[in-house]
């Protein structure tokens, strides 16, 4: 039934509901499942379970298996979370759908509630049914109208006696226009045990892999996905849809622009989802963005939001946009970071129920459609870093949107344990991003980007980090020589990066500070140090003294012994610009480099970033006029395929 149905003798709101007749919750409203009901796994914490029921009123709901529940007398359960509730506002925003059917199946005696939220996280009363007797399966129609700025639909269980909830789902009552044919896509280095666990996720979970055209590996390591123990029974479950594909290590936009390129090319999948090897997938998160692929207004790029791998009940990101000031990824509007349902339920989360939009998704889990692929073109060759976000601006361009869909989601390693801005990788972080700004950025000059630059750069040398800073250097050279060198450096710039690294010695890991002689300051000594600055005056004094000491000679003794062993999360820029050496521990606490100060390379250092960046803000214009002309070729069809061929490869 819709929410329209107003009791004769009932106030006129549009709110109000009559109490729904046996005849109006017959099942047969429900034509194409678009969200399964899931209950939480048996080894799943009490945290996680959070994900899947709200248990605040009742017991721990025993769940017979994933689809399937039986609560005790005088309970009361809610489905009001972030897996089973159902994320009304963007199936109203971007779908063709005017309403949805909850479809519950039933035994024992209880209650059914169905609730709505607002945009601004107020909860409503829909309607409800009771039930008494066997089992029973009832249907729910409801309206998507009142979802324009937020909001979800959920039901509630309230038990009188054992009552056992079955195979709930939320169900379109109208079939797609067509019927996606789905590929995925993983792309894997070294990692064999997870890609392969990522495989079994989809094999082990039969409606799901009934909706699989086809599944592309890119395997770019020399530990092979075909040689793990578990390798040989996935691919008989998956059969002759699984292709494995090895080719040299060519990142994750060679290897994702791999798996895009057998499935639109070698296949007639329409819908593609890339999935990252280092995941814990929730398979019905596929079933999720294809439904909601297959009933988009217009063709859509559909993003899984990630949660945290350590810490499973936290939300990491809920969607991202690129700052067009700066041109750097931060959270949408309106978002936050690192919720924890273990905490705050949905029902307490205001923030977390009007729709979020976004310029792009991460491709930890995203579907691309063939249409947008035909468009728009491949990824850029950019080895890793901004190849997702680059790939949904072009899309956005064009007149693709992308919606990262609550709900649909995987489990992955949250930036905490990472400090990728530093390392190797710095080289793409700084590359990338200025070549996603040649051919995006709105400001003829980079807007405030070049400046926000050079002030990073002042702070790695501070910190010590001079093989950082030396990896940016090498990105504003190859990005001032412009596109022609993208596809060519692909697979020899990752050795490129991490020679330049290994040059300096906070770019050599050690086991631990123990390697080193003791520090030769004690913690008494070190206290006016760790003073943090925290006014505009304390900041801009110790900022002063920090230049000036880092103008000084360094004394001989600190060379061989450092001053203070250091945590990851105390090496800011105040203390270390302070000190002559310092141990300093890595960002996953797996070991420490020896950060030592030159006066010298910090002076040689920051003139030549200062140099550099006043180049590419002077020459700007004409390096997008470059990038922007070069880049039919970069994300042609042809280009990578001449590339896969020139790299070699083996498919299977």
């Amino acid at each position: 039934m819709t929410t329209d149905t107003i009791a004769d003798d009932a106030p006129v709101s549009p709110e109000t509901v009559a109490e729904p007749s046996p005849d109006e919750l017959a099942p047969g409203k429900g034509v194409r499942l678009l969200q399964r009901v899931l209950m939480p796994r048996p080894a799943d914490q009490l945290k996680v379970r959070t994900l899947y029921l709200d248990e605040v009123n009742s017991g721990r709901a025993k769940a017979l298996d994933r689809f399937t529940a039986e609560l005790a007398p005088g309970w009361e359960v809610s489905f009001a979370t972030y897996f089973n509730a159902f994320p009304a506002s963007y199936w109203r925003r971007w779908t063709t759908l005017s309403s949805v059917v909850l479809r519950i199946t039933l035994s024992g005696s209880c209650r059914i509630d169905v609730y709505r939220s607002k945009a601004d996280g107020e909860s409503m009363h829909v309607t409800g049914a009771m039930h008494d007797g066997p089992e029973r399966t009832l249907e729910f129609e409801l309206d998507l109208g009142p979802f324009v700025d937020g909001g979800w639909y959920w039901f509630d269980v309230t038990s009188d006696e054992t009552t056992t909830v079955r195979h709930a789902g939320w169900y379109a009552p109208e079939a797609p226009a067509e019927e996606p044919k789905l590929a995925v896509g993983i792309c894997t280095y070294n990692r064999p045990i997870d890609a392969v666990a990522a495989l079994e996720a989809l094999a082990d979970d039969e409606t799901v892999r009934d909706q699989l055209h086809l599944v592309v590996v890119a395997d770019q390591g020399n530990d092979h996905v075909r040689d793990a123990a578990r390798f040989p029974a996935v691919a008989e479950a998956l059969g002759d849809r699984l292709r494995i594909v090895q080719q040299p290590n060519l990142g994750g936009s060679g290897g994702f622009a791999r798996t895009i390129h057998e499935s639109f090319t070698r296949s007639e999948a329409t819908h593609i989802v890339l999935l990252d090897d280092d995941i814990h997938l929730e398979a019905d998160s596929l079933l999720r963005a294809r439904a909601f692929a297959a009933y988009s207004s217009n063709p859509t790029i559909v993003g899984g939001q990630m949660l945290a791998l350590q810490d499973r009940s936290v939300l990491h990101t809920m969607g991202e946009i690129v700052d067009r000031s700066n041109f750097f990824w931060r959270n949408a509007p309106n978002t936050e970071y690192f919720h924890d349902f273990g905490e705050e339920s949905l029902r307490e989360s205001p923030d977390l129920h009007r729709r979020i939009d976004v310029d792009y998704n991460g491709w930890w889990m995203c579907l691309i459609p063939r249409t947008v692929w035909a468009e728009v073109g491949m990824p850029l060759p950019l080895f890793i870093k901004w190849d997702d976000a680059e790939y949904g601006l072009r899309a956005l361009a064009a007149g693709f949107p992308t919606v990262s869909l609550p709900g649909a989601a995987i489990w992955h390693l949250s930036w905490g344990d990472k400090d990728d801005a530093s390392d190797w990788q710095a080289y793409y972080h700084i590359r990338n991003r200025l070549v996603a700004a040649a051919l995006h950025s709105p400001h003829q000059h980079g807007g405030r980007m070049f400046r926000e630059m050079i002030k990073h750069d002042l702070r790695f040398l501070m910190t010590l980090q001079y093989s950082t800073v030396e990896l940016h250097q090498m990105a504003y050279r190859d990005f001032l020589a412009g596109p022609d060198g993208l596809f060519e450096g692909m697979p020899g710039s990752v050795k490129r990066a991490r020679e330049v690294r290994a040059t300096h010695s906070d770019g050599r890991v050690l086991a631990s500070s123990g390697e080193l002689p003791l520090p030769s300051m004690s913690p008494a000594e070190a206290i006016g140090f760790r003073k943090i600055p925290t006014n505009p005056v304390s900041i801009a004094s110790t900022l002063a003294k920090a230049i000036a000491h880092n103008a000084t000679p360094v004394e001989p003794r600190n060379r061989e012994v450092p001053q203070l062993d250091l945590s990851f999360q105390d090496a800011r820029w105040f203390l270390l610009a302070r000190l002559d050496s310092a141990t300093v521990g890595t960002a996953d606490g797996r070991g420490v480099t020896f950060r030592q100060r030159d006066p010298k390379l910090f002076r040689s250092l920051f003139l030549q970033s200062l140099g550099l960046l006043r180049q590419m803000s002077r020459e700007f214009p004409e390096l997008q006029r470059r990038y922007r002309e070069a880049a039919p070729r970069l994300t042609s069809v042809e280009g990578w395929s001449e590339a896969f061929e020139a790299w070699g490869y083996e498919r299977s």
